[in-house]
């Protein structure tokens, strides 16, 4: 990552090993300084890129504002929207991060490390992909290698080490003393199994950099790597390498640049192709011939004067992340989508007896989790056919009585209400391996409750309200535009705007309600309340059903 001016020793990589799975988007970046920009503000800037996206929950459970997904999907479609760095540039900035803007090399691999660690915990789980092997060299890319492997240790990873040229710097003994004490394993080249994906998961190359020429290290020989990371390298090669199911073994993480890729070339088509590159500070030109399904960025240090001087082009970082993904989206099997769910025990004797009380006890949880919209579900209806449709709505309330939502009268679910009174409700809450089903009957709430939620909505979607006529065929967006405006224009004194006759809310009163957690091996708890009358007095039946 760093330039050799700086730091006088060669750089390696760690290798870690996985396979792949859940993806992250990556985001947008700043428009060409020499075109007049439009009225609407670019998506990604110079003096912006570096700035959080602000969200309302940002928490463990990995929620991203809706901006960041928007810009993401611009940034993976967009591949020459992301500034690529020369060799010489990328010194360049070291040496400035280095120089005038007071960096030290530790604290800069600490933070790229950090960045690495977190990219492979985006894509590959712990759960899954436990066993990490971390092939380290002599210079600052192997010292990334190794602050990733700690990090990874605490991330719940089982990383293992192999640092074949260790030096006795000060920083890097520490780095060495530091996975000493968590017990991390060292491990020679002699006893390295021939094939690595029969003893890790994750690969990390993290042996040479952008700068690595060499330089009296001894592990380069008139260009070519010099043993033992000759070999290692084409240990990282044959991982490429399909078994007869044609699913990888093993996967492999290159740290800023492949080993062996020229900065502004490639490995060629018998080089390292791994499956994940973490490119640093930012991309290098090589990167645009990296063809794997994992780019992200990492490096979140980049000053603004660092910015504006190379007119860097890059992505936000959402939230308070290390990473962010960019270039081409991901090429996945949706057959092998999967996920290998691990939750607390749900058991009948621990669940309240009464199913409302069990719901407002899961949906706090999932407020203070932080998920977006823990109030969003999924109704389905059906018309007097049976013919069923599902849309996504909020919920706005519930109690004993039931639970509540507005909508336009004319709409179709409107008039599948109306035809068929009954329905369905679908909560999912993914970061908590949760669902909730209910079944029941629908009336219509009060007019007086329908007034009382219609004037304590936002003024403008009040305005929308009346705007939409929900269902019917518009013939193009800007209708609805002129209307909004009109209406806008026409209640600016801030007079009260009447609800239209044609919107209110629902209510569904529960039949049934069906708990859902998500186990390992598909073993999912499914707990089933239905109603029973014991002496004359009605109480909850709860039922365990097969997953």
């Amino acid at each position: 990552m760093w330039s050799s001016s700086l730091r006088r020793t060669s750089n390696m990589k760690c290798l870690f090993i996985s396979a792949q799975q859940s993806l992250s988007p990556s985001p947008k970046l700043i428009c060409n300084p020499h075109v007049t920009p439009s009225p609407s503000p670019p998506l990604f800037s110079s003096a912006s890129f570096l700035q959080p996206i602000k969200s309302p929950a940002i928490c463990a459970f990995g929620s991203k504002p809706r901006s960041y997904f928007v810009r993401a999907l611009y940034t993976m479609q967009n591949r020459e929207a992301i500034s690529y760095l020369t060799q010489s540039q990328a010194a360049e900035i070291d040496e400035i991060l280095m120089g005038p803007l007071g960096f030290s090399v530790d604290q800069l691999m600490e933070l790229a490390g950090l960045s690495v660690a977190t990219s492979i915990a985006e894509v590959y789980k712990p759960s899954e992909y436990n066993r990490v092997l971390t092939i380290c060299g002599p210079g600052n890319n192997g010292g990334d290698g190794l602050v990733a492997a700690r990090h990874l240790h605490h991330f719940g990873y089982k990383p293992f080490i192999c640092y074949p040229k260790r030096t006795a710097k000060p920083l890097y003994t520490g780095l060495v003393t530091q996975l000493e004490s968590l017990s991390v394993p060292f491990i020679s080249v002699e006893d390295l199994p021939l094939d690595l994906s029969k003893d890790f998961d994750i690969v990390v190359d993290a042996m040479f950099g952008f700068s690595f020429h060499g330089g009296g290290s001894g592990v380069l020989y008139r260009g070519a790597p010099r043993p033992p990371f000759d070999n290692l390298i084409q240990k990282l090669i044959c991982i490429n390498q399909y078994d007869q199911t044609r699913q990888k073994s093993c996967v492999v993480v290159s740290i800023d640049i492949p080993s062996g890729w020229q900065v502004e070339g490639d490995g060629g088509p018998e080089g390292i192709q791994p499956d994940m590159l973490v490119s640093l500070t930012a991309p290098k030109l090589c990167a645009k011939n990296f063809c794997g399904p994992h780019h992200f960025l990492g490096g979140r240090f980049v000053p603004p004067s660092i910015a504006d001087k190379f007119k860097l082009r890059l992505p936000p970082y959402p939230g308070t992340s290390m990473c962010v993904r960019i270039g081409k989206p991901p090429q996945v099997e949706i057959s092998a989508l999967r996920e290998n769910y691990i939750s607390p025990e749900f058991l009948e004797e621990q669940v309240e007896a009464d199913p409302f009380d069990q719901f407002r006890q899961w949906f706090d949880d999932v407020v203070a989790a932080g998920l977006r919209e823990p109030n969003a579900m999924a109704l389905s209806t059906a018309c007097k056919d049976g013919k069923p449709s599902s849309r996504m709505v909020l919920l706005k309330g519930f109690d004993k009585n039931g639970f509540v939502w507005y909508t336009n009268y004319e709409s179709r679910k409107a008039q599948e209400l109306f035809e068929n009174p009954h329905a369905s409700l679908l909560f999912y809450w993914d970061g908590l391996n949760r669902q909730v089903r209910v079944e029941g009957s629908v009336q219509k709430v009060s007019e007086e409750e329908s007034n009382q939620y219609f004037h304590s909505r936002p003024r403008g979607s009040q305005i929308g309200a009346i705007v939409s006529k929900q269902s019917t065929i518009v013939s193009g967006r800007h209708v609805l535009y002129d209307q909004y405006k009109e209406l806008e224009e026409k209640f600016s004194d801030g007079s009260l705007i009447p609800k239209p006759k044609n919107w209110g809310g629902y209510r569904l009163k529960p039949e049934m309600f069906e708990f859902w957690q998500g186990q390992k091996s598909r073993l999912h708890d499914r707990l089933r309340y239905s109603p029973r009358e014991i002496n004359g007095q009605r109480v909850w039946k709860i039922e365990r059903l097969a997953p």
